[in-house]
């Protein structure tokens, strides 16, 4: 996939962007070049490939360090309070605000 002075003018326009002559020369070559690196990937067979969690399970053994998934709800009650007493308005548990939309 080639994309054409054209092409580049109308992404330019897109992204708000002023480009002169050779800054558009420039970007066409460049975004060719990328185009043309993803139809290499492409072309790759990667029939029976795992996908990867992280790149460096390709080269070591890496387990995932996740914290137990467990309910906190006791805990939570104690840090509401906390929380709540830099609030300068608040009622029933809740943070007060002023109102900004009429």
């Amino acid at each position: 996939m080639a994309l054409t002075s054209q092409d580049v003018s109308r992404i330019a326009q897109l992204a708000r962007l002023a480009l002169r002559e050779d800054e558009s020369a420039a970007m066409l070559e460049q975004l060719n070049g990328f185009f043309e690196i993803v139809e290499r990937m492409r072309a790759v067979d990667t029939t029976g490939v795992e996908p990867l969690s992280t790149p460096l399970s390709a080269i070591e053994d890496v387990t995932l360090r996740l914290r137990e998934d467990a309910v906190t709800e006791d805990a939570a009650g104690e840090r509401r309070e906390a929380h709540m007493a830099n609030a300068p308005a608040r009622d029933e548990g809740l943070f007060l605000v002023p109102k900004v939309i009429e």
